[in-house]
């Protein structure tokens, strides 16, 4: 006889449980736990969360075997989310895509064309059959690069005139980092045009140690590159964001930030760096990473179901 299934929203002091289950799931999918209690807090405080409504834990036979999110904040008509389960708890995933399903078409409110996503592991601890069966596909993969670090990373010689400069001065230059992932990201798969308070809140900013945010500038064209990095990771150093202006695209720019990055992680103690990207991006960033000798960790796929 199975368990007993129990559902309920998530809280703040459910934290440290739903951190142990995600590393769970990261140990049986890439083979070390590589989840963090920041990352879990930081989506259950986020401001625009009401977790009484937008979050879902499954437990069987009182162990959490699974949880679920939803939230809303990328345009109308899109939802996304998290799921997460362990193997052989069918029943407990099942469910929770059931509700995350009911509280996406209650976000969408009829829009037009409107979607479900959410990104799962290729090797994933849900059953294949499940996402197939419910009228989802695959839309977009992603891999996960790393690089390890040598602590002698010797610093990179810059394009002819291009200066760095981090942001760690005032809020103005926090703005023209936001500013220029917008624009570079702009034509991106996924990317959502969000203001500079919404958008602080999306990356988890107000934490964030900006003398690690970078933006290139070059003497004709200005501020022409960004590199938005955080360091607040247990198992390594991580790029977030890395774009470059149209304008000065195939100039040597992105490779300087990267390997910038590179440097200044080593000078840290860093091991290893390492960063996500679309394997269809059309700018090329796939086969710069490549280059500079970064190597697959592991690759998601984005599946979307139609609302």
């Amino acid at each position: 006889m199975n368990d007993l299934l129990t559902v309920r929203p998530a809280g703040p002091s459910d934290a440290e449980d739903i951190c142990g289950l995600l590393n769970a799931v990261d140990l049986i999918e890439i083979g070390r736990p590589e989840t963090d209690l920041a990352e879990v807090n930081a989506d259950l405080h986020h401001p625009d969360m009401d977790l009484a409504r937008d979050s879902w834990l499954a437990f069987e036979g009182g162990r959490l075997v699974a949880y679920a999110m939803a939230w809303a904040d990328s345009g109308p008509g899109r939802v996304d989310c998290h799921h997460y389960a362990l193997p052989g708890h069918r029943a407990a995933a099942v469910r929770l895509l059931e509700l995350v399903e009911v509280r996406a078409r209650e976000f969408a409110d009829g829009a037009p064309g409107a979607s479900l996503r959410l990104q799962l592991n290729v090797e994933p601890t849900l059953d294949r059959d499940v996402l197939p069966g419910r009228g989802y596909r695959t839309v977009r993969r992603y891999q996960v690069m790393t690089r390890a670090l040598d602590p002698a990373e010797a610093p990179p010689t810059p394009p002819a005139g291009l200066t760095l400069r981090p942001c760690d001065g005032d809020e103005a230059e926090r703005r023209r980092a936001h500013a220029l992932i917008e624009e570079t990201f702009a034509e991106h798969f996924g990317h959502v045009d969000r203001p500079y308070e919404p958008w602080l809140d999306h990356i988890d900013g107000r934490g964030l140690d900006w003398s690690l945010v970078w933006i290139a500038t070059l003497p004709e064209l200005g501020d022409v590159g960004v590199m938005l990095t955080r360091d607040d990771r247990t198992s390594m150093g991580w790029v977030g964001h890395l774009g470059v202006a149209k304008a000065a695209r195939g100039r040597g720019v992105g490779g300087f930030l990267l390997r910038h990055g590179f440097g200044a992680y080593a000078a840290r103690g860093r091991s290893t760096m390492g960063l996500g990207v679309d394997t269809a991006n059309e700018t090329g960033a796939l086969a710069l990473y490549e280059a500079h000798g970064m190597e697959v960790h592991y690759a998601v796929d984005t599946w979307e179901l139609t609302l």
